[in-house]
């Protein structure tokens, strides 16, 4: 099916079924336990043997000799995979560091060994029996310092231009009556997930099996299937619970490509969970960005001129953090310029984390907006409101889909109270806390991509629901059990839904926020030509027919939709392709956040009171599952604003706190009352379940709102993330 013409009325929109707060399809397997994840099957692969990983002990050389005698000769040791005997693993299309150092280091912990053995503890003990010798050559680890030889790379596959100009912007900018012109720095951070990235490898012949923990499906059999040099049809991937990703467990990383690779050498199912310190120095991670935010505006706070230059590196090969990519759809104004620059660093490799782009650009520009509010002397919802806009600012002839920008704002205003917000830095406090409000605008692309769904009527009724869908924790199950279940006019527990499963119709899987609208349109696609086989069985004219209450209806006859799958199941399947509208409509996601915060005048301490976000993502496919994503996006920049990190070691090139001790991720102490509500809206460009993606947007502005709300506590205005104490501690004694 092609969705090539905005949605009409269809049953999606009869929401019986489709956004109601309906509880977790998978809830009670996992708040009993019983969920399986990835590292613990046990009947798939009885005589699974166990991998540990060791890896490399610098940043940069190679290695000039590896002994495993003593390691190969330790009790229950089966086998130590080195590139030696790895067969020259290929690498994936989307990341670009290289699964096995071979002999070369590109980056610490980069693995040089895999040690095979019958129980963990056995492979962990010897595989400190290795002796590996290196030769250490200079690397590069400090962004600031390459700073100034990074170029503007080419076009990448996966972004937009790395450097684009509208209007004349260096003039205007000079021209403009008030200015703004700053740098704002974002650290590397680490995704954090629970769950570490664990894979069991089984081998049949030519062909291997792995039960991973993946979010996306068909990137993931293509990246294996180039890493191990066998067609992508050999490969299947089975994830059908995943603890968690936020982006890091996109498609292969070393548990999955290392586990493969060992089982095919020594002959037996491998199983390989990464250790916290191997994940944090060896998966991607958001890279640091350094950011130049140039704003200019007229006295009446209309912008003449947006410029937006951003610095981030990465290993020889990888891609820019698109850091730029709100500023180019945010706001209005005539004159723009933006641009990226990649630097070299000998790092893990830096990649997508959760609003790739958006999440730290933001963190630059909602500072750099509420500084020039400041100069204006406006108030900072009002400036967003006169600079809203109702085209692409890049490209005025395609208009936004949807953009109830200004309502998110408007109401999340009234609802948090913000005009009881003292404009004055400094003013209001509560003994020893200096109490401030700050907010931010929140932006994040409307993604969709082709999704595939099978869908199986039995003659009990039941209708299972077939995807290579992954649920990272989102609430996939729960979104596509009900569209199907308001398509098929039927009770939500008489769906079945399977997903996680590369055999199963292709989907984008979850990542990009496109996860949830893609999916559904799939699984429309599927029930609307399972209709049409039910109503063909049925002998009724699929053009009049209704499905609902579990029953065929036309006219005055009336046959229950069970009856249609007496003579056999019926099996269908499809495939939603979206093509013109992606191009004719600029399709984003909406909101606008609000922070209170509170800084002990002493000692320099924060502390979140409370938060709101108010967002629009098209229709909301379910109350609560939509909700609790955004209240989780609003955690995860508490702490991205307050706390996350990975300091780096400038001399030996690795990140010093890589585990849950060191890097510092909020917990319930740090979480206030946060409130999250959806302005009700469809978008018929999108697809014709007419939803977007919410979970990213939960995401964008977060960090910033609190930077802008600590700056009204205090005075002391903050550019380097995450605001720790020592940050501003020196500006308080004065105001305190």
């Amino acid at each position: 099916m092609k969705f090539d013409t905005p949605a009409g009325a269809n049953p999606t929109d009869r929401m019986q079924v489709l956004g109601k707060p309906l509880d977790r399809y998978e809830a009670r397997l996992k708040t009993t336990g019983t969920a399986t994840y990835a590292y613990e099957y046990k009947d798939v692969a009885p005589n699974a043997a166990y991998g540990y990983i060791l890896g490399a002990a610098i940043a940069k050389g190679r290695i000039t000799a590896i002994d495993t005698t003593l390691t190969e000769a330790a009790p229950g040791v089966i086998g130590v995979v080195t590139y030696r005997n790895a067969g020259k693993p290929g690498v994936g299309k989307f990341y670009v560091q290289k699964m096995l150092a071979a002999p070369e280091v590109d980056h610490y912990h980069q693995p040089v060994a895999v040690v095979v053995a019958e129980t963990f503890e056995q492979a962990r003990a010897a595989s400190a029996l290795i002796r590996v010798d290196y030769a250490r050559t200079d690397g590069r680890y400090d962004l600031a310092a390459q700073k100034g030889s990074a170029p503007v790379p080419p076009q990448g596959e996966f972004g937009g231009p790395n450097e684009k100009r509208v209007g004349d912007f260096e003039p205007a900018f000079a021209a403009a009556a008030v200015k703004v012109d700053e740098t704002y720095t974002v650290p590397d951070q680490a995704h954090a997930m629970m769950e570490p990235h664990a894979t069991i490898a089984k081998w049949d012949g030519e062909r291997v099996t792995c039960w991973t923990s993946i979010q996306q499906m068909n990137w993931g059999t293509r990246d294996l299937g180039l890493i191990l040099g066998i067609p992508k049809a050999n490969v299947r991937l089975i994830s059908p619970f995943i603890g968690g990703g936020f982006g890091g467990k996109g498609t292969v990383q070393m548990d999955l490509a290392l586990a493969a690779i060992s089982a095919r050498v020594v002959g037996r199912p491998v199983k390989i969970a990464l250790q916290r310190p191997i994940m944090f120095n060896t998966t991607i991670h958001r890279p640091k960005t350094i950011q130049r935010v140039m704003l200019g505006a007229g006295r009446d706070g209309r912008l003449t001129a947006i410029g937006h230059e951003s610095w981030s590196g990465n290993l020889p090969g990888g891609r820019t953090e698109p850091t730029v990519a709100s500023t180019r759809t945010f706001y209005a104004g005539p004159n723009r310029l933006t641009r990226m620059r990649l630097a070299t660093l000998d790092l893990a490799e830096g990649n997508a984390m959760r609003a790739p782009g958006e999440a730290p650009g933001l963190m630059a520009l909602e500072i750099a907006m509420d500084e020039l509010a400041e100069k204006l002397g406006m108030d900072p919802v009002q400036l967003r409101v006169v600079n809203d806009t109702q085209v692409d600012p890049e490209d005025p002839s395609k208009p936004f889909s949807t953009r109830p920008f200004i309502q998110c704002l408007r109401e999340g205003a009234e609802q948090f109270g913000w005009d009881r917000r003292n404009a004055k830095p400094g003013q209001v406090r509560e003994g020893r806390w200096l109490i401030g409000m700050g907010m931010a605008g929140a932006i994040r692309a409307g993604k969709i991509a082709k999704s595939g769904a099978r869908a199986r009527l039995d003659g009990k009724g039941i209708i299972t629901i077939e995807a290579d869908m992954t649920d990272i924790g989102t609430g996939s199950y729960t979104v596509v059990q009900q569209t199907a279940a308001e398509m098929m006019g039927v009770a939500p527990d008489s769906i079945v839904v399977k997903l996680g499963d590369s055999t199963f119709p292709e989907t984008p899987g979850s990542g990009g926020q496109q996860g949830a609208p893609s999916v559904t349109a799939g699984v429309y696609a599927a029930c609307v030509k399972l209709r049409e086989a039910v109503a063909q069985r049925l002998g009724f004219n699929s053009a009049e027919v209704d499905f609902s209450d579990g029953r065929v209806k036309s006219g005055n006859r009336s046959v229950p939709l069970a009856d249609a799958a007496k003579g056999g199941d019926l099996l269908v399947e499809d495939v939603m392709e979206f093509d013109k509208l992606k191009d004719q409509f600029q399709q984003q996601t909406f909101g606008a956040h609000f922070a209170e915060v509170a800084v002990d005048a002493y000692t320099g301490v924060v502390r979140v009171r409370r938060a709101l976000a108010v967002c629009a993502a098209g229709r909301i496919l379910n109350a609560k599952t939509a909700r609790s994503q955004v209240i989780g996006g609003i955690t995860m920049g508490i702490g991205a604003a307050l706390m996350e990190e990975m300091a780096i070691d400038q001399r030996f090139g690795f990140f010093v706190n890589h585990d849950l001790a060191g890097y510092e991720v909020p917990v319930h102490a740090d979480v206030p009352h946060l409130d999250a509500f959806f302005i009700d809206e469809v978008d018929p460009t999108i697809s014709p379940v007419k939803a977007k993606g919410v979970g990213e947007l939960g995401l964008t502005g977060v960090a910033p709102a609190i930077a802008n709300a600590i700056y009204n506590a205090t005075g002391v205005r903050v550019r380097e993330y995450p605001i720790t104490l020592d940050k501003h501690l020196e500006g308080l004694p004065a105001i305190a």
